[in-house]
């Protein structure tokens, strides 16, 4: 892997060659023109992992750039800064380093630090460890976090201290809105909070004429993302989640958003599909009460390996298709099913990852003859 660098007098440039790519990569779809939303072309990822690579006495933050000739030859980067974090990531990373070297009790064999900011500067720590913590390393650690107004999260083998908390809380503006997200240490969340915002308004315009009476049902919805900002299109929401930490952290995303028409299902998209038609009981299924809605609308934002040809044949069944797709690859081998039932009306790349190869679309699909 390429570690990204960023350079902004190229950014336009670059991002024209993925508008490019998609184009061409969807031609023989028949897709409407591509919508195009651009990030901001540095700070933009809001959680950053780097490896500590120990050298005698000094220390440092470290990615691995691999030998694309052989793959198993990794070369060591050294990194002070890291362009692609957020502005408050770079602020830590020297301090946070400067916090080491000074402390033998927070540096020996330390191995891992990970990052979780948000857009308005609060942050979470994770320092992870080969190595048991006891209570010296608390005392410092808890030092830490007041010297620089960050949460610390402490981790080695069957260890997690949480000294403050095990969450960070993202503040979305969408639409005139502000929408509070619970985002929990090592759980997924949407890297890129400023195209995140761009995603969530992307996705309320395209499902904001719906009628009043019909829901929308939802796969793979994590902490709520997707859940919190739509919920108000629609008469009720049913999302599914099969993270057990997700689906608490959507939970407690409903309530801090005052959603009172969502429910939030544990289950994989592929039980619920059996749900749906019958194929699965329980009492998991039974508290869904599949039977009091009424599906006009199925938005999905699989994994990068797409979704298997069942789930694709699911998903016909509904009248409008909102699809996220992280992999254009993926997503050209399910639109070549789906499209025996629906067409195309929107197209987005929204650019989730400058500097990169990575497209994140939205596609909006309706039935045909509908």
């Amino acid at each position: 892997m390429a570690i990204p660098v960023v350079e902004p007098e190229r950014y336009a440039e670059l991002l024209a060659a993925k508008r490019d790519y998609l184009e061409s990569t969807f031609a023989s779809f028949d897709a409407p023109e591509l919508e195009v939303f651009e990030s901001p072309p540095g700070y933009y990822r809001q959680r950053c992992e780097f490896r500590i690579w120990h050298e005698e006495d000094d220390l440092f933050y470290a990615m691995f750039e691999v030998d694309p000739d052989n793959p198993k030859n990794k070369r060591v980067i050294r990194l002070d800064q890291y362009a692609v974090a957020s502005e408050r990531i770079n602020q830590l990373m020297p301090q946070l380093r400067n916090a080491f070297l000074k402390s033998d009790e927070l540096r020996r064999r330390l191995f891992q630090v990970e990052f979780l900011t948000t857009l308005s500067g609060e942050a979470l720590v994770t320092l992870i460890y080969h190595r048991p913590l006891g209570d010296e390393w608390e005392q410092e650690a808890r030092a830490l976090e007041t010297e620089l107004n960050i949460m610390v999260i402490g981790r080695s083998r069957k260890q997690r201290i949480v000294l403050t908390r095990d969450h960070v809380w993202e503040r979305l503006e969408v639409d005139g809105r502000t929408l509070h997200y619970q985002q929990v240490e090592n759980s997924f969340t949407q890297p890129n909070a400023h195209i995140c915002q761009k995603m969530l308004s992307w996705a309320r315009e395209v499902t904001a004429r719906q009628e009043i009476n019909k829901d929308l049902v939802e796969l793979y919805c994590g902490n709520g993302n997707f859940t919190i900002a739509l919920a108000e299109n629609f008469r009720r929401v049913l999302a599914t989640e099969i993270s057990r930490i997700s689906v608490a952290s959507a939970n407690v995303n409903l309530e801090a958003n005052g959603v009172t028409n969502a429910q939030i299902g544990r289950m994989s998209a592929e039980e619920f599909s059996l749900a749906l038609k019958g194929e699965k009981a329980g009492r998991r299924v039974a508290e869904m009460a599949l039977d009091d809605y009424d599906f006009s609308t199925v938005l999905v934002d699989p994994p990068r390996s797409g979704l298997d040809e069942q789930s694709c044949e699911q998903l016909s069944e509904y009248a409008q298709i909102v699809y996220i797709s992280c992999n254009p690859a993926t997503l050209a081998e399910n639109l070549s099913i789906l499209m025996k039932t629906h067409w195309i009306e929107r197209f987005a790349l929204f650019d989730q990852f400058p500097f990169t190869d990575h497209c994140e679309c939205g596609v909006l699909l309706k039935r045909r003859g509908a």
